[in-house]
């Protein structure tokens, strides 16, 4: 089974161990486009875990989530296009001229390789944005203002909550990727996101890929888990 569902599934690879990761990624390589490798891995394992990932011949997601000046971040976009990753993360906080530094990097080098902005995390909501972050907008207003400053910039989309989808897809063309964790099958919890929806209902809504962790990590069966979110994938495509 690896039908049209799987070319927009990305499996986070929030695990532990080098071992752990491994074994997902041979056991679920035919219906997983990418493995997305975070800080919980990378910064034990550094760019091994990347070669150990693309060794299986999938693709990877680098969740690196740059955020600092534009001449760091530039050489971290660098360092990451080396590594032969397929898509990485900056923060859209970051500003507008550090996004630009990193697509100014890629050009000549691995324009293959997709950037895309985190705009506001899933596992934050409305009043948490106000209160603590003191930010003013409503928060479909700041993901989507947010998304129009990476869109400038030049990156290939941005990875936001399923539930700003609606909007962000009304404001960007097809061409622009609309990345989006905080996705959770019918009947399994929420856990620490605040804005979910279900597989089908995301790419009902214009997510290009959708980025499942603990539904497929913390199943009694990862592949027969994997192998359900795909068929509800493809009843919306």
């Amino acid at each position: 089974m690896a039908g049209a569902g799987r070319k927009r599934l990305i499996l986070a690879l929030d695990v532990d161990t080098k071992e752990e990761a491994e074994l997902l990624a041979r056991e679920l390589k035919d219906l997983v486009w990418m493995f997305k490798v975070g800080p919980r891995l990378f910064t034990r394992y550094g760019p091994k875990i990347i070669e150990a990932i693309r060794k299986q011949g999938i693709g990877v997601f680098y969740d690196a989530k740059f955020h600092d000046i534009p001449s760091v971040v530039a050489k971290a976009a660098e360092a990451a296009v080396r590594m032969g990753v397929n898509m990485l993360t900056v923060h859209t906080l970051g500003g507008l001229a550090m996004m630009e530094a990193a697509v100014e990097v890629m050009k000549g080098k691995a324009e293959d390789t997709k950037i895309v902005g985190v705009t506001i995390l899933t596992s934050l909501d409305s009043s948490t944005l106000k209160e603590e972050l003191g930010v003013g907008k409503d928060l479909s207003q700041e993901v989507v203002h947010l998304a129009k400053l990476a869109k400038k910039a030049g990156l290939d989309g941005v990875v936001s909550s399923p539930k700003e989808l609606v909007v962000l897809r009304r404001a960007f063309s097809k061409d622009f990727l609309l990345v989006v964790p905080g996705i959770r099958p019918k009947g399994v919890a929420s856990n620490e996101q605040h804005r979910f929806l279900t597989p089908g209902e995301a790419v009902r809504r214009g997510a290009d890929f959708i980025v499942v962790g603990r539904p497929i990590l913390a199943a009694e069966d990862p592949l027969e888990s994997t192998k359900n979110i795909l068929r509800e994938i493809e009843g919306y495509l």
